[in-house]
């Protein structure tokens, strides 16, 4: 009787979803409609279940200068509103978590367009659109808490330059299958290929024994299994968010940066350009987002082309082909100054030809107090009006930067933190008057001041003298609140975050303080970014957490001992869920990477003074917004493969509410050819825009 009565009941269900959908249908024919202006598109999205809800209609042209889309999220009825789209016809679909995409129909601003989509038939065709890592979270990590530890600091070299888990690497070519007599045969030579083909292959060998979990998971894909969980569609605030795409750059592009205003003042270069560098095309990108059209300009260097085992590929690319990707300028942070002026660092000559004031024997006090004896970056700025590159040799290696208050711009390395007045070069254009650096140097006689005479990092610490600590600068940040100067390291295990105070009269007045995290079981840092209270942020590429630390807590900021454990009070630390960021099949471990940290200071979001970071695998930044201290996630579903490596928000016009301001970031993968699309697929620059509610025109 049970299983009738079940039955019975299933039937009556069955009747009602039937019955409510048809009377849906029906309101929707007898014209029940979006309001939208004359352009916009809207209407509702709906299955075979009725409206679908925190599903993206996707509205994409070619008509413009350069590929244009934009996107946005279904409210719980199922409707959208896609606002203020240019002039020109649109290919509009739809792409959801449970659904197939649906067919491309050619739509016009101010249509309603009222759209049909497919549930997906079974599981493996659902998990097509799902972000990689969802897909690398079915392979498993190896057994043992140590093993694991290992294999995690180990996948961080895969993880910090490209996807793992996305169509391309989640299934063999047939370029590596022919002629190879196993998948793991096959997996060691697809790593061996590309613009990193030496690193990779070393990497990928380091994993030992392990590599046959590769070779398994792609065999395992191959015959059809899929993740067991899906990722969520978007909900709450995720609904409100708009997503604009341009391309620009060129199609071997890789690991780019970008900049769209000054981070001190987010009305600099209104509506103006976004610029990005592309490390491995030695180029200037820049998208115009007013007239939708991207050009590329090659970054001028005298520095020699750079071969390495990072950028030569002696085993040709199934895709490219021999190409060795060679380059000269390589280009990586970038930034825009309060003039509208391009400050981007870049190779300008060999790294051991210093300018004679960087040397110990010369009369400039920086180079007195700590000489530097090569700089692999230096820096060029590019002014858009005279369309002029202008250099600044410096003693310092130029990387990822952030500029000040005061007009000073800061950049790290490992061991020191290098800086340009740019008023001063502004007025002089003299390298020498304008640049300065600082060793970290701890006062760990605790006599309140910083001596020469110090140890060194490789010495034992002598209470009766200071001690200088090597650190990593990958990143680097100004805290608003008392322009201390932190950095954040990218070693595979690092646990450092260094703060340096300049002082009055820098190098002299430059003292050092380092902290770590109280538990051993965080490491692996990324990013560092400072909110205006005074806390710093920081993510953890490897563990996995992100955290603040608060050094207004601190008992005390004194170590005698140079261990980092001066203030584990300082420290608060959150963890976004598995349902957001999943974990390898057996581990706590995340089947992904947090890149930098990022915060929204001018709130362009409308999230508050917002801190987040980059996931790398699922196609998202990571909003921690501060007043519920629960993370937003901004996904790009559309091409899959967005891979942020920078956050900017702009603010174009404050008049105009959520219209005139957004968050701007772009698709920074080494492998931009392992974008979704056909090898020729472009890379992207984003745009976030976060409405009221979902459809707000």
């Amino acid at each position: 009787m049970k299983p009738r009565s079940h039955s019975r009941s299933a039937a009556v269900t069955a009747i009602v979803l039937i019955s409510s959908s048809l009377a849906w249908l029906g309101a929707q024919q007898a014209g029940n409609t979006v309001p939208i202006d004359p352009d916009d598109i809207g209407g509702v999205v709906s299955s075979s279940k009725g409206p679908e809800a925190g599903v993206w209609v996707i509205a994409e042209t070619t008509d413009l200068p350069t590929r244009f889309a934009r996107i946005v999220v279904t409210d719980d009825r199922g409707q959208y509103v896609l606002p203020d789209l240019p002039p020109a016809n649109y290919q509009v679909f739809v792409r959801g978590y449970g659904l197939i995409d649906s067919r491309r129909v050619t739509a016009k601003r101010g249509q309603q367009l009222n759209i049909r989509v497919d549930v997906a038939p079974d599981a493996k065709s659902a998990a097509q659109v799902y972000p990689a890592a969802w897909w690398l979270s079915m392979l498993p990590a190896p057994e043992g808490q140590d093993a694991q530890k290992t294999f995690a600091l180990g996948m961080k070299e895969c993880h910090d330059c490209h996807q793992l888990g996305n169509k391309p690497t989640r299934e063999i070519s047939p370029a590596f299958a022919k002629d190879s007599s196993s998948s793991l045969e096959a997996w060691d030579k697809r790593t061996r290929v590309g613009p990193s083909g030496p690193s990779m292959g070393a990497f990928f060998q380091n994993l030992g024994e392990h590599r046959k979990a590769f070779a398994d998971w792609t065999d395992r894909i191959a015959r059809g299994e899929t993740p067991s969980v899906a990722p969520s569609r978007p909900a709450g605030v995720e609904r409100n968010l708009v997503v604009t795409l341009w391309d620009w750059g060129t199609q071997k592009d890789g690991r780019s940066d970008m900049a769209a205003s000054d981070t001190r003042n987010p009305s600099v270069n209104a509506n103006g350009p976004v610029y990005g560098a592309s490390e491995m095309t030695d180029a200037l990108t820049i998208v115009d987002p007013v007239a939708n059209k991207a050009e590329v300009i090659r970054i001028p260097t005298n520095a020699p082309p750079l071969n390495s085992s990072f950028n030569a590929a002696p085993t040709p690319s199934p895709t490219w082909g021999p190409d060795t990707w060679k380059r000269a300028a390589d280009p990586r942070s970038i930034a825009i100054t309060a003039d509208g002026k391009v400050l981007v660092a870049a190779r300008l000559r060999e790294n051991q030809k210093q300018p004679a004031f960087c040397g110990q024997d010369s009369n400039n006090k920086f180079a007195k107090y700590y000489p530097l004896r090569q700089s692999a970056r230096q820096v060029t700025i590019y002014d858009p009006k005279t369309k002029q590159f202008s250099n600044i040799d410096t003693c310092f290696s130029a990387d990822h930067n952030q500029i000040s208050k005061d007009n000073f711009v800061y950049f790290g390395q490992n061991g020191s933190i290098g800086w340009i007045d740019l008023t001063t070069w502004e007025k002089t254009h003299d390298a020498e008057a304008s640049q300065g650096w600082c060793p970290a140097v701890l006062d760990t006689n605790g006599d309140g001041r910083i001596t020469q005479g110090w140890t060194e990092p490789d010495a034992p610490v002598d209470p009766a003298r200071d001690h200088r600590i090597q650190f990593g600068c990958y990143s680097v940040t100004v805290n608003p609140k008392d322009g201390s100067l932190w950095c954040s390291g990218i070693g595979r295990g690092d646990r450092k975050l260094m703060r340096l105070e300049k002082g009055p009269n820098a190098p002299i007045s430059c003292k050092a303080e380092v902290f770590e995290p109280p538990t051993d079981k965080t490491f692996g840092s990324g990013g560092v970014e400072a909110t205006s209270d005074g806390l710093v942020w920081q993510d953890w590429r490897v563990s996995g957490e992100f955290s603040s630390f608060d050094r207004s807590k601190c008992r005390t900021t004194s170590d005698p001992k140079a261990t980092g454990q001066s203030c584990p009070e300082g420290w608060t630390f959150y963890n976004n869920g598995k349902e957001k960021e999943p974990t390898y099949a057996n581990s706590n471990f995340k089947a992904l990477e947090s890149y930098l940290t990022h915060v929204d200071v001018h709130d362009t979001l409308g999230l508050g003074e917002a801190p987040m970071y980059g996931s790398t695998h699922t196609d998202s930044l990571e909003v921690l917004v501060p007043r519920t201290r629960q993370f937003v996630s901004l996904r790009v579903p559309y091409p899959m493969g967005f891979f942020p490596r920078s956050a900017n928000g702009r603010i174009d016009n404050r008049s105009t509410g959520w219209k005139g301001k957004g968050l701007w970031a772009d698709y920074g993968s080494y492998a931009g050819w392992h974008i979704e699309g056909d090898p020729g697929t472009l890379p992207k620059v984003v745009k976030f825009q976060m409405r009221p509610n979902p459809l707000a025109k």
